[in-house]
């Protein structure tokens, strides 16, 4: 079966046209996924006509501009609450009834978005893989040899095979990203607590993660930012600051990322290749690769599956297996067999082990805007998993598990097809809240590698916008400057220095009259014409510290945007025309140090 093009823009288009409606559109996705099912085993509980139509007709009574995800269809993993559906977590004897949806899905209804149905999964969201469920096996959505990933198995599947236009999945150590890989999507594991995740049925509760599944980047932004929202339901929300809302989305400027130095392809002949043309991309794009220590990454993964952790899934699914043994599969058995024997000494140990790590990983990150790596060493096949559940399943999460233990956030997203046609693709990550840059990244990656989004469509437009993460760029063209006396009001604000570089030639600049401390400051004005480019340096400092900044400045400058010399807008300071008056032009001397070196 062909897939359709149900990006978000595509169907608004058609909606606002009158070519489609929500009812014809819904009505034919249910048949098809109806379909489908037999083959992928992608839905759990696929929603009636009469479970779907009060979802159609409170939309029908609605204005299609007052909803931002009007008619939009989406699925929903199966240990995420659906209010009147049950919810089974891949259990059959741990089904329960839910009378209330789950936070995000009752937004995503709200918005105007319109459920499909419950989706398959690894049994209670332990698995990489898709195999893990009595609800049959997920298989690959293009090829029948390889699995669809998992534990979000059924949601990427949705996406995928064009049944839904995005799929909410969940992450613990890789869930919303390896079958993203797999299946020539872009999987968005945002930061922890970003999308809340009451009336999600927990794996690891102090780690996961509720996941988008979509064609592009950008449909992934759109959603984000629309339910980026603290929950009062939620005990470990999190508030998303200013500087990770929709304006931060856009076209990467100049940019460093970190590539790991000892790369892990388990014997893959293909992979070490698209990896290399991957990284190739972003230097392309503007990016200068830094090549970082891995190991500490993975020693924090391998912690995942040490007592204390399998421990906090046991405290789920403990009750039931001591309940009744058989009425969980004999796989999550075996990765849950070590957690009654955990203890509280053990946790402590571990949890200063991960505290000691995350330190020394922050570390490298501090002056990295990302990291690329693979989303998986290389793909395994049913097969291999036939043969031994555990060992492939571990592979495919050698390059997510640390993720969330370190309170990182994560996007894959696909840049190539293997030789046999199954998608390959990378992953970005980067510190908490830094998701709508990653999705820039993504974005990126999406464009230059040339590969179509499911259903044909290719990647909307980019508006223009520069890309925005928890760094920002501030130019400085005097006393700031590195090794003047002022620089240190940078440096004790963990500020680095980007550039030494210069502004568009369109600027004067001038000394200004001592201040009460005695120092002396430039004033820079753009001008209409007259202007020359000046000496400055650009610097990068947390958003957070800006504020204090700001408040070290004295009038009569102030901070706006400066024009660089290869057209970059960057935040730096200006000077009000009040301050110019008692100063003296000195923009032949081309910077501040050369009019300094002038002086007697």
């Amino acid at each position: 079966m062909s897939s359709l093009d149900l990006r978000l823009s595509t169907l608004r288009a058609a909606y606002r046209a009158g070519t489609l409606t929500p009812r014809k559109l819904i009505g034919g996705l249910l048949a098809k996924a109806a379909a489908l099912n037999p083959e992928f085993h992608l839905f759990i509980h696929l929603l009636t006509e009469a479970e779907v139509a009060p979802y159609l007709d409170w939309l029908e009574a609605r204005d299609i501009e007052a909803l931002p995800l009007y008619g939009i269809p989406f699925a929903i993993k199966d240990n995420i609450d659906l209010a009147g559906v049950p919810t089974t977590a891949g259990c059959p004897r741990f089904a329960y009834t839910p009378a209330d949806s789950a936070t995000l899905v009752a937004q995503l209804i709200a918005l105007g978005a319109v459920p499909l149905g419950k989706t398959n999964l690894d049994q209670f969201a332990t698995g990489l893989n898709g195999t893990r469920s009595p609800y049959g096996k997920c298989r690959n959505s293009v090829h029948p040899d390889y699995p669809s990933g998992g534990s979000s198995a059924g949601s990427a599947l949705a996406v995928a095979l064009g049944v839904a236009s995005f799929a909410l999945g969940t992450d613990t150590a890789g869930s919303g990203r390896v079958p993203a890989g797999l299946n020539n999507l872009v999987g968005l594991k945002p930061s922890k607590g970003l999308l809340s995740t009451a009336g999600v049925v927990p794996a690891c509760r102090t780690l996961d993660c509720v996941t988008y599944f979509t064609a592009s980047a950008r449909e992934a932004s759109e959603l984000l930012a629309l339910t980026a929202q603290a929950d009062r339901r939620d005990a470990y929300s999190r508030t998303n600051p200013q500087w990770n809302d929709a304006r931060a989305f856009g076209k990467l400027a100049k940019f460093r990322f970190g590539v790991p130095l000892q790369l892990e392809f388990a014997g893959c002949t293909e992979s070490p290749a698209l990896f290399a043309k991957a990284r190739a991309m972003l230097e392309a794009a503007g990016g200068e690769a830094v090549e970082i220590d891995f190991a500490p990454f993975v020693e924090a993964a391998s912690l995942l599956y040490e007592g204390p952790w399998v421990a906090e899934r046991y405290s789920v699914a403990g009750e039931l297996l001591e309940a009744d043994r058989e009425a969980v599969l004999p796989v999550i058995r075996d990765v849950l067999a070590k957690a009654p024997g955990a203890t509280a000494v053990e946790l402590f140990r571990a949890q200063y082990r991960l505290q000691a790590l995350k330190a020394i990983c922050d570390a490298v990150l501090e002056p990295l805007d990302f990291v690329l790596t693979p989303t998986y060493p290389r793909p395994v096949t049913l097969a291999e998993l036939e043969r031994d559940p555990i060992g492939p399943n571990s592979l495919l999460g050698y390059y997510t598990n640390f993720m969330n233990l370190l309170d990182y956030a994560a996007v894959a997203t696909p840049t190539a097809f293997m030789a046999n046609g199954l998608p390959w693709g990378v992953t970005v990550f980067s510190r908490a809240f830094t998701d709508q840059y990653l999705l820039s990244v993504a974005d990126t990656l999406q464009r230059m590698s040339g590969i179509r989004c499911v259903g044909g469509g290719t990647p909307d437009a980019n508006d223009g916008r520069v890309a925005n993460n928890d760094r920002v760029k501030v130019a400085v063209c005097g006393a700031h400057m590195q090794g003047l006396p002022l620089n240190r009001d940078l440096i004790c604000r963990g500020a680095r220095l980007v550039e030494a570089t210069r502004t568009a030639p369109r600027y004067r600049l001038s000394a200004l009259a001592a201040t009460p401390d005695n120092t002396r400051r430039p004033g820079l004005r753009r001008v209409p014409h007259g202007g020359a480019a000046i000496a400055i340096e650009v610097w990068e400092m947390p958003s957070l510290e800006l504020g204090s900044f700001i408040t070290t400045i004295p009038s009569p400058l102030a901070l706006g945007k400066i024009e660089l010399t290869d057209g970059e807008w960057v935040t730096g300071f200006l000077c009000e025309p009040y301050g110019l008056e008692a100063g003296t032009d000195i923009t032949e001397f081309g910077g501040w140090r050369a009019w300094l070196a002038s002086q007697p």
